[in-house]
């Protein structure tokens, strides 16, 4: 709308209804840019701490559900062996408390005690797309130990 517009429809509303109403739109952009973030944090933080949990518990099947599947097929390949099997064989740092989370869109950066983990949004949740990262000196990115192709 140009300002001429704007100006119209302000008149027309009255000086209470106009800013009233941009006060309610304001009220709505801002509380949906906060909600989303804070939605998203918190989704990657729960499957972050349930993939960390499930591999301190021995529960592999969980822990392997919980990875992105090209991350598993990835495992699985380089391990010649189902997750499962190749996941129990990997020595992954334990992850402990979340310290941290960064969500950029669907991608998620998971700082939790000794462990690093790289999260994706799927249509089904998030999931763990690598773990065991730590980061390279300079500007250069993560070296993980469980990542996908």
């Amino acid at each position: 709308m140009d300002r001429k517009t704007v100006g119209k429809l302000f008149r027309r509303f009255g000086k209470t209804v106009g800013p009233q109403l941009l006060g309610g739109a304001t009220a709505m952009v801002v509380l949906s840019g906060c909600g989303a973030p804070a939605a998203r944090q918190d989704g990657a933080s729960r499957a972050g701490r349930e993939f960390e949990e499930a591999l301190a518990t021995g529960d592999y099947a969980t822990a392997c559900g919980l990875l992105a599947v090209e991350s598993r097929e990835q495992l699985e390949e380089s391990e010649k062996k189902p997750c499962g099997e190749a996941l129990g064989s990997q020595d992954l740092p334990r992850g402990g408390r979340v310290h941290g989370v960064d969500v950029y869109g669907r991608q998620a950066l998971l700082h939790m005690g000794e462990d690093i983990l790289f999260l994706s949004q799927f249509d089904g949740g998030w999931k763990v797309t690598a773990a065991g990262c730590v980061p390279e000196p300079g500007d250069e990115p993560y070296r993980c130990a469980l990542k996908g192709a």
